[in-house]
Formats: structure tokens, C-alpha cells, sequence
């Protein structure tokens, strides 16, 4: 293929990314889709070199990670108090040009994410997205694509679409909005938008209580809507997961896809994890045992040859479902297993776990805290590991636990269905279940149970699940195409705005 001179840029913005600043699976997936994307070939991109450039706030959380940084602009964004000048400075990470933004709306010391003040919140993100493409224009790097992520960057498309026709800076760059979580959509953000002069959309297809929210706003004036998971994306345009947006999002559908997050494989490798009693991989798989029995010595838990060892792992709320595992394994306690739950969250669901431990005290541990490293060890030790998420946009946990040698037992929903093949099936990895209900559940816990015993056809399962690739590059390559396609495409006119009577 010939050499196209023309590199590819995109500006890919979020609100966290790991190494930098991690606080959710966003931050896994804005840590590493850019570094897949910048290791892209020119053969991928039809013969161009990717540039990928990163932008973050500059929480105070970064500063104690920060490689060498120089401040490469000084800007401001209209506000109707007057202009709120901003600075921009710029590092590398693992080959990626990350522009770290800062100004008044970004506290020194707030942190990520403000769950008690959505104003304060909306005041940091709305900022951060305007002053995004103030900084690229500062620096005069045009952008081929915006990629924005969620809500808290959802403004940065808005803006986009409204400028896009009478500034040529601007005139040919494309946008594409990411859903990882359609139930945060920036509420408390609106008179924020109107102090920065972001006005209200006035399109009939959203509903009068959307039209000045963050994310639905990008939602219908992104060029491109990716959901996190091609079956997420088919479940937003129905009533139980679109969140009285699946209607709007049905006349968006053509613009609508779904890619499958992917995982940083390197850092979640048996083979390699220092965190683990004993390393090993699909050649090695005997030497898995020996995790497990460690795990349970640590936790206090006799080890019984027939039991397998249950584990949850995550946000301690109803959307994870926990309350239905929680009720299932009471349903199975005639059953031999043993179970581990780590997380926090919901008090409520948190109290809930401890009193299955009080209750089951020889069977379950109840461990409310985050420990990442106790995750990894869970992940080595673990038979199984039960998923019962309410909805699920993509899930990392699953892929995490199959290449630890761990079979999930997951509700099928969203990226969950996507990564997991129930065992019914020959090359099954994992066992799924329909209904968000605790019977349903216990019956996917019973049909695992019911194979555990049968030591050659859960190895099996268990290389099956081991040998899926997990990893980054198919999707980055996904994004690369859809990247390419978008530019051969006319961008959306400009939106309708202004205010209209209700």
C-alpha cells in the first residue's frame, strides 16, 4: 500500500486514563484505546500514520504520576462572567502526547469525580470539554476526529457541531461520541452550559427534559455513536436500557454501532503477575491450584477438594447485581461451594454481604474494601466468577477472569453476551442466564456446579476461556476503519437551538 504523507489525528478526550488517573473502567479503556490506536499500522489506516493526542483534566491525582511535563498553551473560554483563562501542558506516556488541561473550573484538590456536588462536577467537565478544542486550535493541530467519552466530554461534540460551519479551523474534523454508561448523562450541568453559552438543542426527535443535558446533546450531534459492545448497542434502542432515549437513539441508528472494549493483556497475564502465590498459563494449568489454596488459608477457609470457589468482584450496587447473587446462593447452600465477595458501594449491599457471611460463616467471606491486589489473587484462585449485572455496557471483569482460568456465570446482557459463550454450546466458555431474577440465576450456578465435578471437561472450559483474545488490537483496528470511514462522510449540519416553548 501506498504511503499516505497525511497522518490520521484524533483527539481522543476523557475524564480519566490510566496510568495517569484511574478511577473506573473508563480509565482502563482511555488509558489504553489510545496506545492501540497510536501502535496502528499505516496498512490499517489505509496507508496513514496514526497521531493520537490524549486530553485529561489535570486532576491533582495526576501530579503524583507525572513524567516531565512543559506548558505548551495558555488560552481562555467565554463565560458570561467574563473569559476563564486556561493552561495546557504536555507529556508523554508510553508514546502518547497527553495534554493535561487546568483553569479555575478544575479544583486543585476536588477529586475525579464529585458525587455530592453534580454543579461542581458540570462547572469541571463542561470547562474541560470547551477548552479541548481551544487547545488544539492554540497549538494549530487540527484534529481528523474528536473522539469523546461519556458525558463528562460529551460538551466537547456539542460545541463542535455548533462552530463546525463558521470556523474553518474546525470545518472537516468529524466526531464520535463513546456510551459506556447511558444513565449519566451530566443532570445538574444545564445552567453551567447556559453560563457558558452552550444553548439548548431544539430538535422534536429528543424529549424537552434531554435538550440541554450533556450527554444526549452529543448524541444527536456526533457524527458517530459507538457503543462500548455490539449487543449494548442493540439494547439501547429498547425501554428497558435506552433510558427514554430509545426512540431519539432508533432515528440515529444508522449511526449507531457497537466495538467491544478490549484488555490490557499485558498487565493481566497468570503467567506474569506478581501479585499471585504462583504464576502459570494454559501449558501450566496444575499450578493454579496452589493459588487457590493460599487464598483460602488467607481468608480463613478450609479447603474442601469438591468445592469450588464462587468469587464477585466489583461495585457493591444493584446494577451488578449483587443482591441477586447474594439471594441465589442462599437458594443453593444443599450445594457444595464456597464463595468470596470483594467490593464496595451501596451500605445497603454492603450489610447484605456481611450477613451471608454471618450466616454461611464455614462458606463465605465478605471483604468490603477495594484491594486490587486481592482482585488478582481472587481471579487466580477462583472456580468461578459470578456476574449478575442488571446491565452490563461491556464488563472487563469477565475477560479478566477467563484469562486467569476463572468461567463466569454472567447474566446476558450487553458486553457479557458478547464475550461469554454459554456452555450449551461445543465451544462454550462460561454459563449465562436471561432473567434478572435470583432463580434464574441460581439455575446458571447449578448447571456450573453440576459440570465442576467433571474435572476433564472444566479444564477444557477453562483452556477455552484462557485462549480467547481479549486483547486491544482488533478493536483499535475497528475504531481505525470507522475513523476512516466517518471522513468520507458530509458532517452533520449544524444543530437547531435556542429555547422553545414546552
Amino acid at each position: 500500500m501506498k504511503a499516505n504523507p497525511t497522518p490520521l489525528r484524533v483527539l481522543f478526550i476523557a475524564s480519566e486514563a490510566d496510568p495517569l488517573v484511574k478511577v473506573g473502567g473508563l480509565g482502563d479503556v482511555a488509558g489504553s484505546l489510545p496506545r492501540a490506536l497510536q501502535a496502528l499500522l499505516p496498512a490499517d489506516l489505509d496507508g496513514r500514520q496514526p497521531d493520537i493526542r490524549l486530553a485529561l483534566p489535570f486532576h491533582s491525582a495526576i501530579t503524583q504520576k507525572l513524567p516531565e511535563i512543559q506548558l505548551v498553551a495558555s488560552f481562555t473560554v467565554p463565560h458570561a462572567t467574563g473569559e476563564i483563562a486556561g493552561r495546557a501542558f504536555e507529556t508523554k506516556v508510553q508514546g502518547v502526547t497527553v495534554y493535561l488541561i487546568e483553569g479555575a473550573p478544575i479544583p486543585p484538590n476536588a477529586p475525579v469525580y464529585n458525587t455530592q456536588n453534580s454543579r461542581e462536577d458540570g462547572e469541571k467537565y463542561v470547562f474541560f470539554s470547551l477548552a479541548a478544542l481551544e487547545v488544539v486550535k492554540k497549538l494549530n493541530w487540527k484534529p481528523d476526529i474528536l473522539h469523546a467519552n461519556d458525558w463528562h466530554t460529551a460538551t466537547a461534540v456539542y460545541a463542535l457541531a455548533l462552530r463546525r460551519a463558521s470556523d474553518p479551523f474546525f470545518a472537516e474534523t468529524r466526531s464520535i461520541i463513546s456510551i459506556h454508561n447511558l444513565p449519566f448523562m451530566g443532570t445538574g450541568a444545564e445552567p453551567v452550559l447556559t453560563a457558558y453559552g452552550i444553548p439548548p438543542a431544539q430538535d422534536e426527535r429528543l424529549p424537552h427534559w434531554a435538550r440541554l443535558f450533556p450527554l444526549p446533546l452529543a448524541l444527536l450531534t456526533a457524527d458517530h455513536i459507538v457503543a462500548v459492545s455490539p449487543n449494548y448497542a442493540r439494547e439501547l434502542l429498547t425501554p428497558a436500557f435506552g433510558c427514554g432515549l430509545q426512540d431519539f437513539l432508533s432515528t440515529r441508528q444508522e449511526a449507531l454501532s457497537g466495538i467491544i472494549n478490549g484488555l490490557e493483556v499485558s498487565a493481566w497475564d497468570p503467567a506474569t503477575d506478581a501479585t499471585l502465590t504462583a504464576n502459570f498459563n494454559a501449558d501450566n494449568l496444575e499450578a493454579r491450584a496452589k493459588n487457590k489454596q493460599a487464598l483460602l488459608e488467607e481468608m480463613g477457609l478450609s479447603a474442601l477438594p469438591d468445592a469450588p470457589l464462587l468469587i464477585m468482584i466489583g461495585r457493591m450496587d444493584n446494577q451488578k447485581g449483587v443482591d441477586l447473587a447474594i439471594e441465589g446462593l442462599r437458594l443453593v447452600t444443599d450445594q457444595p461451594w464456597q464463595a468470596i465477595l470483594l467490593g464496595t458501594g451501596d451500605p445497603l449491599v454492603e450489610s447484605a454481604a456481611r450477613s451471608l457471611e454471618v450466616e454461611l460463616p464455614d462458606r463465605v467471606r465478605a471483604v468490603i474494601r477495594f484491594d486490587g491486589k486481592l482482585a488478582r489473587r481472587l481471579y487466580a484462585s477462583g472456580d468461578m466468577l459470578l456476574m449478575p449485572s442488571r446491565y452490563e455496557p461491556c464488563g472487563l471483569a469477565q475477560m479478566i477472569a477467563m484469562r486467569y482460568g476463572c468461567v463466569p456465570v454472567a447474566r446476558q446482557t450487553g458486553g457479557l453476551q458478547d464475550t461469554i459463550r454459554d456452555n450449551r454450546e461445543a465451544d462454550g466458555t462460561g454459563f449465562l442466564f436471561g432473567d434478572a431474577s435470583p432463580t434464574a440465576f441460581t439455575v446458571a450456578v447449578l448447571r456450573a456446579l453440576a459440570l465442576y465435578p467433571n474435572r476433564n471437561a472444566w479444564r477444557e472450559m477453562q483452556l477455552r476461556g484462557m485462549r480467547e483474545d481479549f486483547s486491544w488490537q482488533p478493536s483499535a483496528r475497528a475504531y481505525g476503519r470507522l475513523y476512516l470511514d466517518l471522513l468520507q462522510r458530509p458532517p452533520l449540519p449544524r444543530p437547531e437551538v435556542g429555547f422553545s416553548e414546552s
